[in-house]
């Protein structure tokens, strides 16, 4: 899905990405958050049925399935967890997993060595310093092993409702591509969109954005002439075809 800081790998990002001259020619900051609100509506009608890609129904299952999201599709997250989630109902039972059996379980996510020793760390963290529940707030949630500020983003805006920024791979990419930010630490990125977007559609944004992200503005081959927000794109590598 994406990468962070916190200890989880960090994803490939595109190169080509707007110039800076591109960029040095966009509107000020009052401009920028009108392109933006202009950019969500066309978005907005172009993928009315956007929405977090994971499956889950509990905070303890989207945390989960967001760190395991790590340079992995969601796709292969949402078929690894219908079995996970069905066998690990707690924090207490993600504590008590066996390392060697849960990275089995999630072999096919990739990195799974790694993201076992994140989530078992995750869930003990969750059982002795938050009586086994998921934390509602951004730096408990960034204190947990394998979380990051994506990660705890992702939580806030889909599980508690918070207006959040998750900046994962697309996200990283479009606002780029659309100059609304500009960067090569997501952290960055994240920091830029705040200031951009309008606070009530944070999480609504991410979702929007990675919906085109799919469908539409691809990292290696766009289809340009069917984006619904080409007329408000500067990205001077557009492609001319599908």
């Amino acid at each position: 899905m994406t990468a962070e800081k916190g200890g989880r790998g960090r994803r490939r990002v595109p190169r080509r990405l707007p110039s800076a001259g591109g960029l040095g020619a966009m509107s000020g900051p009052p401009d920028k958050k009108s392109r933006a609100r202009t950019i969500l509506r066309h978005l907005e009608r172009a993928y009315p049925d956007a929405k977090c890609a994971l499956s889950f129904e509990t905070p303890l299952e989207l945390l989960v399935a967001t760190i395991l999201s790590a340079q992995c599709t969601d796709e292969r997250v949402n078929i690894v967890t219908r079995d996970l989630f069905t066998k690990y109902r707690s924090a207490a039972a993600y504590a008590r997993a066996n390392p060697a059996t849960f990275e089995a379980e999630i072999r096919s996510t990739g990195f799974y060595r790694a993201k076992a020793r994140s989530v078992i760390g995750m869930a003990k963290a969750l059982v002795e310093e938050h009586g086994g529940d998921v934390p509602r707030d951004l730096e408990a949630l960034r204190k947990l092993p394998g979380v990051g500020l994506k990660t705890a983003s992702v939580l806030l805006g889909n599980a508690f409702g918070t207006p959040a920024i998750a900046v994962d791979t697309h996200v990283f990419r479009i606002s780029q591509r659309l100059g609304l930010a500009k960067g090569d630490d997501p952290d960055r990125i994240h920091d830029q969109l705040t200031e951009v977007l309008p606070r009530a559609q944070w999480t609504r944004a991410c979702h929007l954005i990675q919906a085109h992200g799919r469908r539409t503005c691809t990292a290696r081959k766009p289809a340009c002439p069917a984006c619904p927000v080409r007329a408000l794109c500067p990205w001077p590598d557009k492609t001319r075809a599908v």
